[in-house]
């Protein structure tokens, strides 16, 4: 019987875009494990010279030519089939593994904990990594967002492994981890299930490859949760629950914003304080805490109270003209809801603005009203035109069709179209108290930045 491949069977590795956050979580993981590492990058990522401290080689242009020593390719969802660098790899008969390959063969062999769920798993991991750490587990890891203090990616010398685990494009099914965690489940990626029977039945496939020695921890507030839950039960399987539900395994009690974060009491674990904004972040703490608890580590509650936070989740980006402007990652409609509402407890009685780009044609076509509907949280909405790369906008499903459903009155909305354009709304509309929050795609997190900088000038412009 042949064995499964491992890290050092794949040679010299390349990856295909080694600056984006989950590749150069991975990057840095390999060359901690003395494997060699190659791979290019064209966008200014302060990441890549980390990398190039730890030995990798980075390439700042895609092309044929940089694969002259690789032995195995890695590529994510995002790199298109007819990507230079990925045409050039099938061409050489080289293996081309997808990132969740890649990651899987780096497990082999640990105490795997896999967090995935709709939203919150890039928190939630990161939330358990830090409560291991001050339990001096000393976990690997690689987490979906750039943790303050610890960054995406990190080689520990203990035993667990902390992974957040994509649904949105099956990738999860690579793992089969000792410990699953499920967040909750919402209608997304549907371009992907067809329907949410679809993605519920995805995640159902993805717990069950946790084996019999190891459970499941999910949320016992989300009912598609609570059915994931009973069928697992049914089957046999050790399934433990977080959440305010009475009947919740660690149920949350007292829930609440406080002016320093948020906190709780958790059924046996005692008070709990985490320095995060927004209630729905408490819940990740109590799966955090849940975990390793079950897990035999102490010390979860003591690492949260100094939890530093992720980068695009409530991030403050700066206050300027005593305007504090915040960026979030949130691009579904729920998920902007919770941020809003979040917002919201920040900006007490001051004006909250939203600066909103929608990620992706197919999720506004599917949730535009939702979306609208989200956004009508603030006190007034600023809109971009949709991010789609790889995709077409029309104009029944584009930026501005968003804004007109936004239920707002029409002097409190407006289609920017462009960032600069956005940019200039933000000065136009801002005064001193009021709150400035960014969401949706990537892109919103420079402007973000580029927004204080020209509150800052008006403000200077104006002494």
């Amino acid at each position: 019987m042949m064995s499964e491949p491992t890290i050092r069977d794949l040679g010299h590795v390349y990856l295909i875009g080694i600056g984006g956050v989950g590749m150069s979580g991975l990057a840095e993981i390999l060359l901690r494990r003395g494997v060699p590492v190659s791979g290019s990058e064209t966008g200014d990522r302060p990441v890549l010279a980390k990398l190039a401290r730890l030995g990798a080689t980075i390439h700042r242009r895609h092309q044929p030519g940089n694969l002259w020593n690789a032995d195995t390719v890695v590529r994510s969802t995002a790199i298109p089939g007819d990507h230079v660098e990925l045409v050039a790899a099938h061409d050489r008969g080289l293996p081309v593994l997808h990132r969740s390959e890649a990651l899987a063969r780096v497990l082999a062999g640990r105490r795997t904990i896999a967090v995935t769920g709709t939203h919150g798993k890039t928190t939630t991991t990161a939330m358990i990594t830090v409560a291991l750490r001050a339990g001096g587990a000393d976990p690997s890891y690689v987490i979906g967002g750039d943790v303050r203090t610890l960054g995406s990616g990190g080689h520990g010398s203990g035993p667990h492994f902390v992974v957040e685990a994509d649904e949105s494009d099956r990738s999860f099914v690579a793992y089969s981890p000792e410990v699953a965690v499920v967040t909750n489940i919402d209608s997304d990626h549907l371009n992907t299930y067809g329907d949410v029977d679809g993605l519920a039945e995805a995640f159902l496939g993805f717990c069950r490859r946790v084996p019999p020695t190891g459970f499941v921890v999910t949320n016992a507030d989300d009912e598609p949760c609570r059915r994931l839950a009973a069928t697992l039960r049914e089957e046999g399987r050790t399934v433990f629950t977080y959440g305010e539900a009475n009947d919740a395994d660690l149920k949350v009690v007292g829930l609440t914003t406080v002016p320093d974060g948020i906190r709780y009491d958790g059924a046996l674990i005692g008070p709990v304080r985490v320095p995060v904004v927004g209630t729905h972040l408490g819940l990740n703490s109590a799966a955090a805490l849940l975990v390793t608890r079950r897990l035999g580590v102490a010390g979860g509650v003591r690492g949260l109270q100094r939890f530093p936070g992720v980068r695009r989740r409530f991030e403050l980006r700066g206050v300027a003209n005593g305007v504090r402007v915040y960026d979030d990652y949130a691009g579904h409609h729920t998920a902007m809801a919770a941020s809003l509402r979040a917002m919201r407890t920040v900006a007490e009685d001051h004006r909250l603005i939203v600066v909103c780009q929608p990620n992706r044609v197919w999720r506004m076509r599917q949730f535009l009203h939702e979306t609208a509907g989200s956004l009508a949280i603030a006190d007034e909405a600023v809109v971009l035109e949709i991010f789609a790369p790889g995709e077409t906008v029309t104009a029944d499903v584009d930026g501005r069709a968003l804004m007109d459903a936004i239920p707002l009155p029409q002097d409190a909305k407006t289609f920017a179209g462009t960032a600069s354009n956005a940019i200039a709304e933000v000065v136009r509309r801002a005064r001193p108290g009021d709150v400035v929050v960014t969401l949706g795609s990537p892109e919103m997190a420079t402007l973000a930045g580029q927004a204080v900088e020209a509150l800052e000038t008006t403000a200077a412009c104006a002494g």
